[in-house]
């Protein structure tokens, strides 16, 4: 969410930065041409002035007033740089700087010429912006009696006026990109202050789907919304936990509470067969209530492992393996089945021994059950990473796909099983038991055929 709501953010901080920007640079340039402007308009006033008193048409020795503007105008161009000049109305020259600069026959210098015939100075020539080698004409009428006699034209060249522009609109974008960085930084401490408390229900919301039903969200944080979002969710899962209570502790009652009669029932039906021995219908009877025995055990068991909390600490799974694998042998040679540790002799995980350890042995036990005479069972043990796996294949017939979707559900076994003797809750109970610890059980086929068990557990510390 986070990786889309961001970009949002900063895509609308800079529409709103450039939307600043580009008329405060336009501003810029404006401020610094009218400058200009103004400057040379001063200046064409003051020559149009010496120009006005200019009474000889062509020159001549006793002109002092003309020897007065051209040295004027020859310093102005020599200090400044600016072509200037003052022409009669038929464009003829009385006086220029250069000398043999005249008014230009056509563009930008031509119209303000023929506006100042107008009586009209300069005012608004066309912008010139810092990537264009433009230059700035202003004009100025001379006028006498009431009459334009001439008009002052100046020819500026632009490229300090570019520079000072280009200067200030580097200031702009600075300005702008410091602006955007603080922008982008407010954006991820806004969206961070919004999506805090999704992590967290996230984080929370997954905490319960593993089985850790006490994991809450703490709603001090983030906005009103997703305040009162925290506290609805820490009321559902208060809920979901009060009814998964109850119904473990129905089952664990219900089982235990279930045993006596079931026992009694049991040494009754004993006492029945040693009076009536061979009765094939008192046997079968027996039969059936030792396996709804066994069922009422697993199902204790089960409610045990879902509600017990897992005792984390380092386990040497080399070694707890090789030890389980060792329990194990004699049943299997007993049925004609190799079982075989493949694995390093030393190798850590966090987990609850006791839980760990009844896993296998469910998982074990039910490799070695459905594993033919003459096949083989191989228990593996590897690193990977941050986790550790525990293989445990098998050399059954093994599952369907079908059936692969099912396993470790409860009291759910394979229609080609049900004359093999369990009660369908083994490998649902060990995933439980590792569940708590952190750890998971996974199944898939084994090659060329039989059952492969993964069980994982993590190699890192739990968090606190």
């Amino acid at each position: 969410m986070r990786a889309r709501l961001l970009p949002l953010l900063i895509v609308l901080l800079a529409g709103i930065l450039l939307a600043l920007g580009l008329p405060l640079a336009v501003s810029v340039a404006a401020a610094q041409q009218q400058r200009v402007v103004v400057d040379r308009i001063d200046d064409t006033a003051r020559f149009a002035a010496l120009a006005q008193f200019v009474t000889e048409r062509k020159d001549s020795a006793e002109d002092e007033r003309r020897r007065t503007l051209e040295t004027e105008l020859d310093s102005y161009h020599g200090v400044y740089g600016i072509r200037a000049g003052v022409f009669y109305r038929d464009g003829e020259s009385m006086a220029s700087a250069p000398a043999n600069w005249s008014v230009p026959a056509w563009g930008e210098g031509r119209d303000a010429f023929q506006e100042a015939l107008y009586k009209r100075r300069s005012h608004d020539p066309q912008q010139v912006w810092p990537w264009q080698d433009g230059r700035l004409f202003v004009a100025s009428p001379v006028v006498r009696d009431g009459d334009v006699v001439a008009v002052v034209v100046t020819d500026s060249p632009t490229g300090q006026m570019r520079s000072r522009t280009l200067y200030g609109w580097v200031l702009i974008a600075a300005g702008e990109g410091a602006a955007m960085l603080v922008a982008v930084g407010a954006a991820f401490r806004l969206t961070g202050w919004v999506l805090r408390p999704v992590r967290v229900l996230d984080a929370a919301t997954h905490d319960i789907a593993t089985g850790l039903m006490n994991s809450r969200v703490a709603a001090a944080s983030g906005p009103p919304e997703l305040r009162r979002l925290a506290r609805s969710f820490n009321e559902m899962a208060d809920n979901v936990e009060d009814v998964l209570e109850q119904q473990r502790a129905f089952v664990s009652d219900a089982s235990h509470q279930l045993r006596n009669p079931l026992a009694a029932l049991l040494l009754r039906i004993e006492l029945l067969h040693l009076d009536l021995p061979g009765n094939e219908e008192i046997a079968s009877v027996r039969t059936e209530g030792k396996r709804l025995a066994q069922v009422l055990d697993s199902l204790l068991d089960l409610a045990l492992a879902e509600h017990a909390p897992a005792h984390l600490r380092l386990i040497d799974l080399g070694e707890l393996v090789t030890e389980r694998v060792a329990a194990w042998h004699p049943l299997a040679d007993d049925k004609g089945v190799r079982l075989a540790y493949e694995g390093p002799a030393a190798v850590t995980a966090w987990g609850d021994l006791v839980a760990l350890s009844s896993a296998l042995d469910a998982v074990i036990d039910n490799a070695l059950k459905f594993t033919p005479p003459g096949e083989e069972v191989e228990v593996a043990v590897a690193p990977d990473g941050e986790t550790c796996t525990i293989t445990v294949a098998d050399g059954g017939p093994g599952l369907t796909e079908d059936e692969l979707a099912r396993v470790g559900d409860r009291f759910w076994r394979s229609n080609r099983h049900q004359n093999i003797k369990g009660s369908g809750l083994g490998l649902s109970i060990s995933r439980a038991l590792l569940l708590a610890g952190g750890g998971t059980m996974s199944y898939a086929r084994n090659a060329p055929h039989g059952l492969r068990v993964t069980v994982t557990v993590p190699r890192t510390p739990p968090t606190a």
